[in-house]
């Protein structure tokens, strides 16, 4: 199957502090992740302006937006961290802002039905990470569509509930397969449980290929107190634990190893089902 690929998706924990979106690439690389992601967006190109009118809390998430200024530095950091890092983009302009930065381009579950987002993702031949929170199955295939048909070839869809936190028997992960079955591409799981136990069955079960976690430093980010953001600490040893077993891989030639040379000759002898060869009782015999 390939090892899983795991994203720390910063989103909006980072106060807007570039020393603190600093700590979370670092952070990112020393739990073991394989890339970083930040959102760019802007309230007032979010929300409708009849929302905005009517609701403070909206507002107030002008304070969550990621300075544009930061990018070029966040994605040096990135790699001098060898993370990639990803933006996910909110408006179509941040698509063409994010361009020179990013690896690849993540579009959020509230965002699938956006068929201009998807096409302008597509557009720039990079790789795009689609999550399908609240998304049916011919919703998803839309999307693929509009991707395809905008030249897009590289797309990997990864299973979401967009619950936050998500329970665990809300998580539905057999979708996981349902999504591989019915489009063929790359499927991963996009996690809000923060439950060690359901991102290990999505790969272990049901073979997530991209593991997306929301990340969070100290519990003071701004999305911590929803329940959904894992904290270094938690995430380490999941992510540790995927990196150890695949050790046992191997290469898959089927041939005794080191561990096991020596115990072949005290093998059954063919001739009486007996243990050890032959050749090893004659040699204990003359002792």
């Amino acid at each position: 199957m390939g090892k899983p690929f795991f994203i720390a998706e910063v989103s909006s924990n980072h106060a807007g502090d570039i020393d603190r979106c600093m700590d979370f690439i670092r952070t990112a690389a020393k739990v073991g992740c394989d890339a970083v992601k930040f959102q760019l967006f802007k309230i007032d190109q979010l929300f409708a302006p009849e929302i905005l009118r009517g609701s403070a809390e909206h507002r107030a998430r002008r304070e969550w937006e990621l300075p544009l200024e930061f990018l070029p530095e966040l994605a040096k950091e990135s790699r001098e961290n060898n993370l990639q890092f990803t933006c996910t983009p909110f408006y179509i302009e941040a698509v063409r802002e994010l361009e020179p930065y990013a690896d690849f381009y993540k579009i959020a579950s509230y965002e699938l039905l956006w068929d201009e987002l998807v096409c302008a993702c597509a557009q720039t031949g990079k790789p795009l990470v689609l999550s399908t929170g609240m998304a049916t199955l011919d919703e998803i295939g839309h999307a693929v569509q509009v991707f395809e048909q905008a030249g897009g070839t590289d797309l990997t869809i990864l299973h979401c509930v967009s619950g936050y936190p998500a329970p665990v028997d809300a998580c539905n992960l057999a979708a996981i397969e349902t999504i591989r079955q019915r489009f063929s591409r790359d499927v991963g799981w996009s996690d809000h449980s923060r439950n060690p136990g359901v991102v290990n069955r999505a790969i272990d079960r049901y073979g997530a290929r991209m593991v997306e976690f929301h990340l969070d430093l100290d519990e003071e980010g701004a999305e911590y107190a929803t329940g959904h953001c894992w904290l270094p600490d938690e995430i380490a040893p999941v992510i540790a634990n995927r990196r150890a077993l695949e050790a046992a891989d191997g290469d898959g030639v089927k041939e005794p190893t080191s561990a096991e040379i020596d115990d072949r000759l005290w093998r059954a002898d063919p001739s009486d089902g007996l243990r050890p060869l032959l050749e090893v009782r004659r040699a204990w015999a003359k002792k």
